[in-house]
C-alpha cells in the first residue's frame, strides 16, 4: 500500500472535470500530471488554471505562495507515458464503459503494482468498467462534481473486488483536498445522480398535469422550501441534453421504476433543441430582453372580512396570522371556507368532509408561508371566494400563486417526492442515512437533505401524503418506502437504522 499521499498523480481527461480535479490537487502542492487525447488540449487546460489563479493573486484573493505552490505542482503531458510512475490514476473522459475499460487496461501496464485507478464516472457502474482489469482490487469510483474547486462532495465507490484500505485511502485522499467524501454503493447513477432525480421529475409531472407553470413551480419552492433553485430554473441551468439523458438512463437501468420516471415533455424540450441556458430557449427564454413570466395571482377583489374554517387548526402549523379577516365560529353560507389538506385535492376534501365546493378555498400550511401562500379550489368553485381569501392574505404582505386543483398542491408533491426516493435510497443500503442527507445538500444544493425534510414535516405527515397521492391517483411513483412506512409507524427517527 502506498504512502500517506501519492507522490504523483495524473489525472487523464482536460475537460472541466478533470482539469478542476488537477486544479485542487495542485492546489495542495501534490504533483500532478494532466493529458487528454486531443493535442494541446492538457497544455491549454494548465494555461488557463495558472491564468485564473494569476488573476485571483494579482488581485490579492490569492497568496503569492499558494500561486507559487500551484504553478511548481501542475503540468501537461502528452500520451499515457507522462503517467508513469503515478500512484494514483484519475480517469475522467467521456461516459463510454468501452472506452474507460480500454483506457484502464493500458494503464495497467505502465504503472506500478500498488498503484491506484480511480474513475470519475457520474453514472457507470464501477464494478462494470473494472471487469476487464487484471487487478480490480485497485480500481474504484471516485466521482467529484462540477466546478470542483467549488463542489464540496465526493463520492467515494468501491467495485464488487475494490479492497479495503483503497477506499479507506480515497476517503482520506478527499478530505486532504478539503473535499467531504461520502462512501456509496456501486449502482447506476450511484446516490446525488440517483437522488436527484425526485426533484426536477415531480415539477414535470405537476406541469403535466397542468396544475401550474413552470415559473409558479419555481417560485413555490424557492419561497416556501427554501431551494436556490425551482426544479425548471435547474433543468435550464443544466439542460435537457444532461438532465433528460440521465433520467433515461436511470429509468432504463431500474426497469422502468417508477419514482425515476420523466415525462413526454420533457423528451420533447431534448428532440426540439430548446436545452436551456445554453440554446438561450428552454422552460424559460433566455433571449436578450425576455421578461420572465410572474408566478404571483392579482385578484380583483375586496380582501374577505370572515371565513369560516373547514376543520381545527389547533393542530395546523402557519395558520396564525395568515389572512386578515374574521374567523366564524359558525358557518354563515356565504363566506368563503378555508380548508387545509394533506396530501388530497380540493375536490376529495370537500366531498370527505362534506363542505360546500363552491365556497372552498384550499391552502397549503405544510411549509413556510412567511413569502408565499399558495391556493387552489375545487371545480365548480365561485371564483369570488379565492380572489376574496387571496386578497386578504396579500394584505398581510404576502405573495399568493393560485394553482389547479392537486392532490398535494406543489411543494406537498415535490418535497414527499424527494424525501421518499431518499428514504428509498437507505432502505437500498446506498449509503447511511446521514451520507445520504449530506451527499444531496453538498452534491444539489438542496437546502435540507432528503430524510431531514422527512424530520420536518413529521414521519406521519409525510407518509399520509405519500399515502394519499398515491391512492387518488393509482401511480407507484407515490408507492411510500418501507424505510418511511416503518419508522413512520413505530414513531422511530427517520435516520434510525
Amino acid at each position: 500500500m502506498q504512502a500517506e499521499l501519492p507522490a504523483k498523480i495524473g489525472i487523464v481527461g482536460a475537460g472541466a472535470m478533470g482539469a478542476g480535479i488537477a486544479e485542487i490537487a495542485a492546489a495542495k502542492g501534490l504533483p500532478v500530471t494532466l493529458i487528454d487525447a486531443r493535442e494541446g488540449a492538457a497544455t491549454a487546460a494548465v494555461a488557463a488554471i495558472l491564468a485564473r489563479a494569476a488573476k485571483r493573486r494579482d488581485a490579492g484573493k490569492l497568496d503569492a505562495s499558494q500561486f507559487a505552490l500551484l504553478q511548481g505542482a501542475l503540468s501537461a503531458g502528452e500520451g499515457l507515458a507522462a503517467l508513469a510512475g503515478a500512484d494514483l490514476v484519475v480517469e475522467a473522459i467521456i461516459e463510454d464503459a468501452a472506452a474507460k475499460q480500454t483506457l484502464f487496461q493500458e494503464l495497467e501496464t505502465l504503472l506500478g503494482p500498488d498503484a491506484i485507478l480511480a474513475s470519475n464516472t457520474s453514472s457507470l457502474p464501477i464494478g462494470v468498467i473494472g471487469k476487464a482489469l487484471r487487478h480490480p482490487e485497485r480500481f474504484a469510483g471516485l466521482h467529484f462534481f462540477n466546478p470542483v474547486p467549488l463542489m464540496k462532495l465526493v463520492e467515494v465507490i468501491p467495485g464488487p473486488r475494490t479492497r479495503p484500505g483503497v477506499i479507506a485511502w480515497l476517503m482520506a485522499l478527499s478530505q486532504h483536498l478539503g473535499k467531504e467524501p461520502v462512501e456509496v454503493r456501486d449502482t447506476p447513477g450511484f446516490l446525488v445522480n440517483h437522488g436527484g432525480r425526485a426533484y426536477p421529475t415531480e415539477g414535470l409531472m405537476v406541469l403535466q398535469e397542468g396544475v401550474a407553470s413552470p415559473a409558479e413551480i419555481d417560485a413555490v419552492m424557492r419561497d416556501c422550501c427554501g431551494f436556490r433553485m425551482g426544479p425548471f430554473e435547474l433543468m435550464d441551468l443544466t439542460g435537457m441534453d444532461v438532465n433528460f439523458t440521465v433520467c433515461d438512463f436511470l429509468h432504463k437501468s431500474y426497469f422502468a421504476e417508477p419514482r425515476l420516471r420523466s415525462t413526454p415533455y420533457h423528451r420533447y424540450m431534448l428532440e426540439t433543441g430548446q436545452l436551456g441556458r445554453k440554446t438561450r430557449q428552454g422552460f424559460f427564454s433566455y433571449a436578450e430582453g425576455a421578461v420572465p413570466p410572474s408566478p404571483d395571482f392579482s385578484p380583483e377583489a375586496r380582501p374577505a372580512a370572515q371565513v369560516t374554517l373547514a376543520e381545527d387548526t389547533a393542530g395546523l402549523r402557519g395558520f396564525a396570522g395568515l389572512l386578515k379577516a374574521e374567523v366564524l365560529a359558525v358557518d354563515d353560507g356565504r363566506s368563503p371556507i378555508l380548508g387545509f389538506p394533506l396530501g388530497e385535492d380540493a375536490a376529495g376534501y370537500a366531498a370527505r368532509l362534506g363542505l360546500d365546493a363552491t365556497r372552498l378555498v384550499a391552502a397549503d400550511l405544510a411549509f413556510d408561508l412567511s413569502q408565499r401562500v399558495v391556493l387552489m379550489t375545487p371545480v365548480g368553485a365561485d371564483p369570488q371566494h379565492r380572489e376574496a381569501v387571496a386578497s386578504a392574505i396579500i394584505a398581510t404582505g404576502r405573495k399568493v400563486t393560485l394553482i389547479a386543483d392537486s392532490t398535494g398542491f406543489i411543494a406537498q408533491r415535490l418535497v414527499a417526492a424527494l424525501a421518499n426516493l431518499g428514504c428509498e435510497m437507505a432502505q437500498m443500503g446506498l449509503a447511511s442515512p446521514l451520507d445520504i442527507d449530506k451527499a444531496m445538500r453538498l452534491g444539489m444544493n438542496y437546502p435540507k437533505g432528503p430524510l431531514e425534510w422527512v424530520e420536518t414535516l413529521g414521519a406521519g405527515p409525510m407518509l399520509q401524503i405519500l399515502t394519499n397521492i398515491h391512492a387518488l391517483s393509482g401511480d407507484d411513483r407515490y408507492r411510500p418506502s418501507a424505510w418511511l412506512r416503518r419508522r413512520a409507524q413505530l414513531n422511530q427517527p427517520i435516520h434510525r437504522i
